[in-house]
Formats: C-alpha cells, sequence, structure tokens
C-alpha cells in the first residue's frame, strides 16, 4: 500500500504545430535577447562617451573662465 509511484522524467512530446510555435518562440526570444544586449553595450558606449565630453568641456570652460573684474571704487 505504500508503494511509492515511479516519477518518469520523460517530458510529453508535442504536437507538430506546438513543436513549430515552439521553435518560432525560441528563435523570437534569441532575437529579443541579443537586441537587448546591443542596445544595452551601445548605450554604456555612448555614457562614456557623454561623460568624457562632459569633463573637457568643464576643463576648457575652467582654463578659459575669465578673471573676475574689481570693482572700480566708487567717486563721490
Amino acid at each position: 500500500m505504500n508503494e511509492a509511484l515511479p516519477i518518469s522524467t520523460a517530458t510529453p512530446s508535442l504536437s507538430r504545430s506546438e513543436s513549430k510555435a515552439e521553435a518560432i518562440s525560441r528563435v523570437a526570444m534569441e532575437t529579443i535577447q541579443q537586441e537587448v544586449t546591443r542596445r544595452e553595450v551601445k548605450t554604456a558606449q555612448l555614457r562614456e562617451a557623454r561623460l568624457a565630453k562632459e569633463a573637457a568641456d568643464h576643463k576648457a570652460a575652467a582654463a578659459a573662465a575669465p578673471a573676475p573684474k574689481k570693482k572700480a571704487p566708487a567717486s563721490r
């Protein structure tokens, strides 16, 4: 009475249309993942370029900043 039922690890076979749908879904998900990876890499490159440009602009602005003008004494 306490016999354990054997656990089957075999998956049920898919019908022809299910197999085709599964293949299409797998290819679509791989394509989407590739596009996400490509977008993230491009975003990281653009961020690095923007930060480098901002740093260069900041240094150039600091070097080109005119000295503060002295106020002329008020004459009365």
